[in-house]
């Protein structure tokens, strides 16, 4: 198939430490009808519904690009304290495994997915979407996701070819891959492995793309059983949404992702949302931006049993009558 157009751009994108295997998806926003009471059995009925957690899980492609969309921002497997350093609690998000399994009891994580079977379903329809580019970022939020976490100068060609650190703080044989990848791309891992010499293990290829992609340098942009996902440059793929991304300032993209996560996840509390995001952020700018939202009425506080917890502000509706004409 052509290379999509950038208002199409559809990218999926795995982050190693702690977000693996984050999906975004543009969501076409809908903000939902809340009142500043709510219990916590209301809270996780309406989370339950949004995340397909409620008996209702995905059984086609269709049905998974239709939860991506309603969600709009999901992890694959469920991340707790320990999965995701830094954080005081497990992360609050829906995954795709929970909405392909349909409920949300002994979910399996990243390092317990091999052995379960639930797990199955949900990685083979994430190998089907990613060949049918369909587990995506939109290109109307990619760019704000690439301002926190990409290159703001994405064409500058890496040259270190020494064994020490490059300047983009990149490792070694991630410097080596991304040139290789600049060369020759879009090339499969075992072609990579003969263009790097034969020398690198699996592993340390594996480690390297990782890198890479968590940087958001490089992206999957094809898939074959036998060789695996091809890889390219993020910025030849797309130079568009990249240059877009690369201009946007970081208070812009934070405040459009924080109001995309609590579209997610109905509300909040501002500790669970600078989890979430502490991994791309600091926690003060997370902070920061909340606090900006709130003061500009665009977020508001909920209360859900006895905590305070923040949501996009509802649409108010005027129902007041209407004067009669003559």
């Amino acid at each position: 198939p052509g290379r999509p157009e950038s208002k199409d751009l559809g990218l999926r994108f795995g982050f190693s430490e702690p977000f693996a295997g984050i999906h975004i998806q543009l969501l076409n926003y809908q903000i939902i009808q809340l009142l500043n009471v709510m219990t916590e059995l209301e809270l996780q009925q309406a989370r339950k519904q949004k995340w397909r957690l409620d008996g209702n899980p995905i059984r086609s492609l269709e049905d998974a690009r239709e939860f991506i969309e309603s969600v709009g921002l999901c992890l694959l497997f469920p991340m707790g304290q320990q999965e995701a350093k830094g954080a005081a609690r497990s992360l609050v998000a829906p995954t795709f495994v929970g909405a392909c399994i349909g409920a949300d009891e002994n979910l399996p994580t990243l390092q317990r997915a091999f052995a379960d079977p639930r797990a199955q379903n949900a990685t083979e329809l994430m190998v089907r979407l990613l060949r049918d580019n369909s587990l995506l970022i939109a290109g109307s939020i990619f760019p704000y996701f690439y301002a926190l976490v990409g290159d703001r100068n994405p064409q500058q060609q890496t040259k270190s070819k020494s064994g020490r650190a490059p300047a983009t703080g990149l490792s070694p044989l991630a410097d080596d891959v991304l040139a290789a990848i600049q060369r020759d791309g879009p090339i499969v891992k075992p072609r990579l492995r003969e263009v790097l010499g034969g020398e690198p293990s699996l592993a340390a290829v594996d480690r390297a793309l990782a890198e890479l992609w968590s940087r958001l340098n490089i992206t999957r942009v094809d898939y074959n059983p036998k060789d695996g996902a091809a890889w390219d440059i993020l910025f030849r793929w797309s130079p568009e949404a990249v240059n877009e991304g690369a201009h946007l300032s970081i208070a812009e993209s934070l405040s459009a992702l924080i109001s995309r996560y609590l579209d997610a996840v109905i509300a909040a509390e501002p500790s669970e949302i600078e989890d979430f995001f502490s991994t791309v952020v600091s926690r003060s700018r997370v902070k920061e931006a909340v606090n900006a939202l709130l003061a500009a009425r665009e977020f508001s506080f909920v209360h859900v049993g006895n905590r305070t917890m923040v949501q996009v502000t509802p649409l108010r509706v005027d129902t007041r009558p209407r004067a009669r004409r003559a």
